[in-house]
């Protein structure tokens, strides 16, 4: 048996794993979406619940180890790549400057915010990272595609997706009460929809009851949200490529693009400049997000089999306190924004 040939037949025991888990994810995310009506609960999470839960039963053997460690690093990689056909630059142009400027500055000072609550709280830096990131953005996307710039581990990585996705189901739950109580119409509802909950889904979900113009306003604003993540992706592996240098890394000769920003991010940035250009086939878009979904799950899988039950409890009251803690600081910078351009 050749080299390379037995090197990935190793990977095939836990790449089957994995993907196993991961459909099983989409399989229960589309049951509940068919039971409830909505989206409440995203396959990523549910792929990841599934992994925490068969790793507190069962304690992979060594034969699954390398595809399951190889699910939750090269292929989260390649997924993030994906993702960057999922942008549409489009969208900031149809806006205008104000609103997309406007979301700029919430999603940045929300970052600050986020980072400080968690530090406060005694979270590490990269734990602090990864829910300032998810938070301000677009919750288990922004952790997935973060996580591998900054090294999170996956027990940060899973306590970052699971206490995010909790509290992201309360406040697409208990954010239409703001309605009346703040007297807001139904596009701003919208706005404000779009500039705190996670997902474009349970933005769909949170304004659904508005009608059609709270739904077109949170859908437009949330993409616009969206559009930070490659801002924020590039500015993090610049960071991080400046902390390894002044942590006493050698510096390489000449300049060379993978020296500060790691291949993934490249393709995530390219792949979404393609994708403004028009160069990327309209038919490939839908099987490109497909990929990048499935990658994902399994990824997420993977790194929920790598978290032992007991160390993600251990965490759970700072974690779950700095999520919400993050929640309030982003809802009211959203108000004090919309207040600030005359929308609400």
């Amino acid at each position: 048996m050749s080299l390379p040939f037995r090197s990935a037949s190793r990977l095939l025991p836990g790449l089957a794993l994995c993907l196993g888990i991961a459909l099983l994810a989409r399989l229960l995310h589309e049951a509940g979406c068919a039971a409830l009506g909505v989206a409440w609960l995203d396959a990523l999470v549910i792929a990841i619940l599934l992994g925490v839960g068969l790793r507190a039963a069962w304690e992979p053997a060594e034969a699954w180890r390398p595809g399951i460690r190889f699910s939750a690093g090269p292929l989260l990689e390649t997924a993030v790549v994906l993702l960057g056909a999922s942008l549409s630059p489009g969208a900031l142009a149809a806006a205008g400057l104000g609103l997309p400027l406007a979301i700029a500055a919430v999603v940045a000072l929300a970052l600050a915010a986020g980072y400080a609550l968690c530090r406060a709280l005694g979270l590490s830096w990269r734990m602090a990272t990864l829910i300032a990131c998810g938070n301000a953005i677009c919750g288990n996307s922004a952790i997935a595609a973060v996580a591998p710039v900054i090294g999170a581990d996956s027990r940060e990585v899973a306590s970052a997706i699971a206490f995010t996705a909790i509290l992201g189901v309360a406040v697409v739950l208990a954010l239409p009460l703001l309605v009346p109580l703040l007297g807001l119409g139904v596009t701003e509802y919208g706005m404000l929809a779009g500039l705190t909950v996670y997902a474009v889904p349970q933005v769909l979900a949170a304004t659904a009851p508005f009608g059609s113009p709270s739904m077109q306003a949170g859908t437009l604003v949330k993409l616009l949200r969206v559009l930070m993540l490659g801002p924020l992706v590039l500015a993090l592996s610049l960071a991080m490529a400046r902390r390894r240098r002044e942590g006493g890394a050698p510096p390489a000769p000449g300049f060379r693009l993978g020296r500060y920003v790691p291949w993934f991010i490249t393709g995530f940035l390219l792949l979404a400049a393609l994708n403004a250009l028009g160069l990327v086939p309209r038919a490939a878009l839908g099987p490109i997000q497909v990929a990048a979904g499935l990658l994902t799950a399994m990824a997420m899988a993977a790194l929920g089999l790598g978290v032992e039950l007991r160390a993600l409890l251990r965490v759970a009251p700072r974690v779950g306190a700095a999520v919400a803690a993050s929640l309030l600081a982003l809802l009211g910078l959203s108000l004090f924004a919309l207040r600030l351009i005359g929308a609400a």
